[in-house]
């Protein structure tokens, strides 16, 4: 078994890390360095030739879990389910999933999402269904969650029944299909991708949009910024 690295600038963060979840469905281990990002998975045999390659040592995936910590914004307890959770958790699996909920974009977007009001939502771009399950944790709902990603519909799904919540899950491209109408929309996605879903003729009043970095804006009317990344949150 081998640890394979790829070092980007963060500027280039996100495509990067869809990239390595590609190659590495079963997690991906993320770190600054600098102004540097460094994304890490494991594997036996190297899954593309630009990654660089390190030997691990017997019991590595216990060690992995060392690098996977509780974190909290607001009312929210998000970690892993070798922690004892508090009374309002989102717990994930990093092993099977996409996001832990420990990334700056989703830290970003939770904040936000803990300062609006409850109402039904569509979580675009699920992944591990982090958003939708802090969301009805929250008392939004209904919740309903479109990945492109079978892996991703199946990962939010298990994580939602994880945690004793209802979420519909699909499998849907948010960018050109057709979405049932709700007032609220969060998408934690790149850049391009975000302002491609805003270009959409059927916007609902609000967007929660998050995945960018300090220095991108989509002019929100409230923003949040943790570690580099930002959340926004638009009224159309």
């Amino acid at each position: 078994m081998n640890r394979y690295r790829l070092r980007v600038p963060i500027d280039d963060a996100e495509v990067a890390l869809a990239r390595m979840l590609e190659l590495f469905p079963a997690g991906v281990e993320e770190e600054r360095d600098g102004a540097d990002v460094v994304f890490a998975g494991y594997a036996d045999a190297p899954p593309a030739p630009d990654l660089e390659p390190e030997p691990v040592a017997p019991g590595w995936e216990d060690a992995g879990r060392a690098l996977h910590r509780p974190v909290r914004v607001g009312s929210l307890w998000i970690g892993p389910p070798w922690f004892d959770p508090e009374e309002i958790a989102v717990v994930i699996d990093p092993g099977r999933a996409f996001g832990t909920g420990a990334h700056g974009s989703t830290r970003a977007a939770l904040e936000l999402l803990g300062r609006l009001d409850p109402v039904p939502a569509l979580d675009l771009g699920c992944g591990s269904g982090v958003l939708s399950v802090a969301a009805a944790r929250l008392g939004f709902g209904p919740i309903q969650a479109f990945d492109l990603d079978p892996l991703a519909v199946g990962a939010t799904a298990e994580n939602a029944a994880r945690n004793g919540v209802d979420v519909a899950v699909a499998q849907a491209d948010v960018l050109t299909d057709p979405l049932p109408p709700a007032p609220l929309w969060l998408a934690n996605l790149e850049l391009d991708l975000l302002r491609r879903l805003l270009e959409r003729a059927d916007l609902p009043a609000r967007v929660l949009a998050s995945g960018l970095t300090s220095d991108q804006t989509l002019g929100g009317v409230d923003r949040a910024e943790i570690d580099g990344w930002a959340a926004e949150v638009l009224n159309s």
